[in-house]
């Protein structure tokens, strides 16, 4: 039997559900994935930490866009680039919620010619824009 698929999120529900993290208190389960910007997820770090709460995949679109969103000079790297659900590599993300705390992270797998590396993010609501592909 196939698992059911994730809910598809739009801006909004990615929004709430980042909203969702209790930042009042540190959070040791997820800390060692606390970044503004993208990075390898840590080899060390317990998958089962995390949760996948929906997805910013387009179940219709097999070949998503490779183009990037970074109006203001930002790039991929950057701490500060804009979370664009349209565009790469946002369209083939999971969020995922730390089961202590509820923080967000989207995640994906970067695919290089002899190499998978998972990438995670943290999701700051102020950095997700509402975008058309």
């Amino acid at each position: 039997m196939d698992p059911i698929p994730p809910t598809r999120l739009d801006a909004a529900g990615l929004i709430a559900l980042a909203c969702e993290a209790d930042l009042s208190r540190p959070c040791t389960v997820c800390e060692p994935l606390r970044s503004p910007g993208w990075e390898s997820m840590p080899g060390s770090f317990d998958r089962r930490a995390l949760v996948r709460v929906g997805t910013l995949r387009d179940p219709d679109d097999d070949d998503p866009t490779l183009a990037e969103h970074h109006p203001g000079g930002t790039h991929g790297w950057s701490p500060d680039a804009p979370i664009a659900l349209a565009y790469h590599p946002y369209n083939r993300c999971d969020l995922w919620q730390c089961v202590n705390c509820r923080r967000a992270y989207l995640r994906y797998t970067e695919y290089g010619g002899y190499y998978e590396d998972e990438r995670v993010r943290q999701v700051d609501p102020a950095r997700i824009v509402a975008t058309e592909g």
